[in-house]
């Protein structure tokens, strides 16, 4: 990593999002698993067609899902405008997304529309409420799926990653708890694409931004989270997660992936581990274990994410970027690009907004 610029580490982040989502168009949501080796073989090793009647039924290999097509959304407005700007992602979904749903789940763009995506099309297309009156209760990863783009735009500026991920979630997915799971992960995302590692470490630093008023999560504890002293107030909670716990699960999950005495054999079990559904305390840990162990691996973390079944498609989302953002895109294996679609338009997404991030860094 050290070796990678930051440049790289946010293309192969952007470019490991897409490739996660790719990878599981086909074999998504398998909860039996005797059903998905029955129908993918014993490993999956690449893109493959969904199978007829499945989740994005009619999709062909390589292609993505409607969260890839999203995130395609959040990429152009952002390099477009040279930052956030939510009243034209609002926009965007409403002329790009949005006319081609009709409510129900197995139809729209990427042949299947999440929970979060529909509610927020009931609100804003039948009741004509505003953006904002739009979020719902959905305890999934759908928001972070999208706003892996703002963490690597605001990569060095923690303060703007928080208030612009937090913002975008909320149009969708209003839960407290979701919002900081969310921010949490764009927060560990920005420190890797800074060049810090995946390990027991991280969280330490993140709380430090923490303690500096950088990121917005409530916390009473000291260094290495020793109690407060006798008589020391409240820390203020206006405007702040009730909870910093969001921000210690990647270190934990870090320990455990190099703790001998702790083996998940093969990896791929880790959906066991955690848990196959979609809610976002099932997919997190087993995101972060994953990204953790294979942290100079991208074809071993993505495989793995997407052999476990389940929610595999989220899954190999979250952990391609992580470990791509770790790798740079020089360390994807280019047959995974070679069969991603539009490949060519989607790098040149991946790397304008990397040119943002790092015109960041030095205020150009």
């Amino acid at each position: 990593m050290p070796h990678t610029t930051t440049q790289e580490r946010a293309t192969g982040a952007i470019m490991g999002a897409f490739i996660g989502d790719a990878l599981g168009l086909g074999p998504h949501w398998y909860y039996n698993l005797a059903e998905l080796r029955r129908d993918y073989g014993d490993w999956i090793t690449t893109y493959t067609d969904p199978k007829p009647g499945r989740y994005h039924s009619g999709r062909k290999a390589g292609q993505l899902s409607q969260s890839g097509i999203i995130l395609t959304h959040m990429l152009r407005s952002l390099v477009e405008n040279g930052r956030y700007d939510e009243a034209d992602f609002c926009r965007r979904m409403d002329e790009q997304l949005f006319p081609f749903l009709d409510g129900t789940p197995m139809a729209g763009p990427g042949g299947y529309t999440s929970q979060s995506i529909r509610h927020a099309w009931r609100c804003r297309v039948e009741q004509q409420l505003p953006w904002g009156k739009t979020g719902g209760h959905a305890d999934t990863t759908e928001a972070i799926e999208r706003t892996l783009a703002l963490a690597i735009r605001y990569a060095f500026q923690p303060a703007e990653l928080a208030a612009t991920v937090a913002s975008n979630t909320h149009l969708t997915q209003i839960d407290d708890t979701v919002i900081s799971m969310t921010v949490a992960y764009a927060a560990v995302l920005s420190m890797l694409l800074q060049g810090h590692a995946l390990d027991t470490a991280l969280s330490g630093k993140l709380m430090q931004l923490v303690k500096t008023g950088k990121l917005p999560f409530h916390a009473v504890t000291f260094t290495d989270l020793q109690p407060p002293r006798p008589g020391d107030p409240d820390p203020p909670r206006a405007g702040r997660f009730a909870s910093p716990d969001a921000l210690l699960t990647p270190s934990y999950m870090a320990q455990a992936a190099v703790d001998e005495n702790i083996r998940i054999e093969p990896a791929w079990k880790v959906s066991i581990v955690y848990g196959m559904p979609c809610a976002i305390y099932h997919q997190l840990p087993a995101v972060y274990y994953l990204a953790a162990r294979f942290g100079d691996d991208f074809e071993s973390a993505v495989l793995h994410a997407v052999n476990g079944g389940g929610q595999n498609q989220a899954r190999a989302i979250l952990t391609g970027a992580l470990v791509g953002a770790q790798v740079g895109l020089a360390g994807i294996p280019q047959r995974f690009l070679d069969g991603l679609e539009d490949s060519e338009s989607l790098m040149n997404l991946a790397k304008n907004l990397a040119v943002q991030t790092d015109s960041a860094i030095t205020g150009n």
